[in-house]
């Protein structure tokens, strides 16, 4: 079974934390619309968060999800939620593990973000499309690489690809940018 990942276009958040804010998309840019398309190729099975910009840019796409599932949605980060990023707290040195366990007052821990959204990922049983976020795309990760997956950056509109043999997931690629050709 084959994953793909696709984040989101860019979210308008006028420089604020969106997380679970359901802030609109920013699908101007046609020419790199055209290119994740393209890169995409022909998909029997897309199923999309249902945060509008997870829907915004699958329309964008021309994409028709199958359905959108709540377990996909970006990690809640409570009080964190629409402040500028340079008024976010200051966590100081902490360990991966500790990072992965903290938990915004109000909202999840990364931890949270992986246990909801794991069993959906896991019950799949046919090559399927997901237009989600950062925190999905992470949380799918976490699936080899554990914590660690925390540590991977994922741009707007980059793809990640894994796949399934049995119980056992492979990554074939993460935050495929989407190049000019």
């Amino acid at each position: 079974m084959r994953l793909s990942i696709l984040r989101h276009a860019p979210a308008v958040t006028h420089g604020r934390l969106a997380g679970r804010r359901d802030v609109p998309a920013d699908c101007s840019d046609r020419d790199a619309l055209a290119r994740v398309r393209s890169r995409i190729g022909v998909t029997d099975h897309v199923i999309c968060s249902p945060a509008l910009r997870c829907r915004q840019t699958a329309d964008a796409l021309g994409l028709t999800p199958d359905a959108t599932d709540p377990a996909l949605w970006e990690q809640d980060f409570g009080e964190w939620e629409g402040l500028p990023y340079a008024d976010l707290p200051d966590l100081g040195p902490l360990t991966t593990d500790q990072l992965v366990h903290h938990r915004p007052e109000g909202g999840e821990s990364f931890a949270d973000l992986c246990a909801r959204i794991t069993p959906a990922l896991r019950a799949l049983t046919y090559d399927t499309l997901i237009v989600a976020h950062a925190g999905t795309v992470r949380a799918a990760l976490s699936l080899v690489a554990g914590n660690g997956a925390l540590s991977f950056a994922v741009a707007p509109l980059s793809l990640t690809i894994l796949h399934r043999h049995g119980d056992q997931w492979s990554v074939e690629a993460t935050n495929l940018p989407i190049f000019e050709s």
